[in-house]
């Protein structure tokens, strides 16, 4: 693998649900030819409105959908030829994080037991080593040890993302997908989730996907945001580029719509 090589790149990457029931709905394009590049250690925002696409891209970078075409490379390996125990590796370097917490965690578990699953299920070490793993990870998250007993429920929204955080980690990924992980948390339940994000990166080395259609949020949180429309990214820049010069309409319609900033000017005529 060369140096220079990005993380993640995706090529012509196109998703086609079809009709179901026996009056056979019109298929649905989800994704229509995705080009995307996701350099090491890049804070890069997928946003977008509701059906546009972003979380699709999402569960098929993550291999919880399958495209219908296309190829996603990562590390120069290209995924969609891997199948069985030769995806494994790929699958705990790769992990998604949701936007409902309370639906992702087992509600019949311990915020310990969530925590070392993954371990278990890949096997790793003991029950005690495990349980230390986990113990350890709720501390880096900033959840007390003395919270290892208790259950999703008994825990804060906050509470809970951390616990997702935590068991993400578990298995060292490489990269975090964050679909939506920030709705739902009031703005100051955000900012602790982003410090950690920020503090997490930078002891790990980890390279964040945000997917959102918050772009006011995103450009706090990104270094970089890509526009999807209609199953198409439609516009990527550097978040003080999209402000300053956005040049898709759905672009200057999103920024026109972020609180306490001017609506852009129209982009000259070509």
């Amino acid at each position: 693998m060369e140096a220079d090589e990005p993380l993640v790149r995706v090529c012509g990457l196109t998703k086609r649900y079809l009709g179901r029931g026996w009056r056979r709905a019109p298929a649905v394009q989800a994704l229509a030819g995705v080009d995307l590049v996701v350099a090491r250690g890049a804070d890069l925002a997928l946003v977008g409105q509701s059906g546009s696409g972003k979380s699709t891209l999402a569960r098929c970078l993550a291999r919880l959908e399958e495209p219908t075409s296309g190829q996603i490379w990562f590390e120069g390996v290209d995924l969609l030829a891997l199948r069985g125990r030769r995806l494994r590796p790929f699958r705990e370097r790769i992990q998604l994080i949701l936007q409902d917490s309370a639906a992702a965690l087992d509600p019949r578990m311990r915020a310990v037991e969530i925590v070392s699953e993954p371990l278990e299920v890949l096997g790793r070490g003991g029950r005690r080593e495990r349980r230390r793993c986990a113990l350890e990870l709720m501390e880096v998250v900033g959840l007390r040890a003395t919270w290892a007993e208790r259950r999703p429920l008994d825990l804060s929204g906050g509470q809970r993302q951390r616990l997702a955080i935590a068991r993400a980690l578990a298995v060292k990924p490489q990269l975090l997908i964050l679909d939506e992980a920030f709705a739902g948390l009031d703005a100051s339940i955000q900012a602790q989730i982003a410090s950690l994000l920020g503090e997490l990166q930078g002891r790990l080395g980890l390279t964040y996907l945000y997917v959102s259609h918050d772009l006011g949020l995103m450009s706090v949180l990104a270094d970089e945001v890509a526009i999807m429309l209609e199953g198409r990214i439609v516009e990527r820049g550097a978040v003080s580029r999209i402000f300053a010069d956005p040049r898709h309409a759905h672009t200057r319609a999103l920024v026109a719509a972020v609180p306490s900033l001017p609506a852009p000017a129209p982009s000259p005529a070509p």
